[in-house]
């Protein structure tokens, strides 16, 4: 049987992880937390929220690629 058949949405949820991957790195390089005036809380919670955007996306990424 065809793998690639009885599996369908496994290239969906890598693409989907490492898109999600992705837009975490570039919340961490594009540092949003510069340019608020936010507290110190504020900004540790965007960067635990970037890094668990690209700890997530990589966890998907390699779910969907196991086979």
């Amino acid at each position: 049987m065809n793998s690639f058949a009885s599996d369908s949405l496994g290239s969906l949820g890598t693409a989907v992880g490492v898109f999600l991957a992705l837009v975490g790195i570039a919340t961490l390089v594009g540092t949003p937390w510069a340019y608020k005036s936010g507290s110190l809380v504020l900004a540790a919670g965007q960067i635990f929220g970037a890094l668990a955007a690209v700890g997530i996306g990589a966890g998907l990424a390699w779910l969907a690629a196991q086979k």
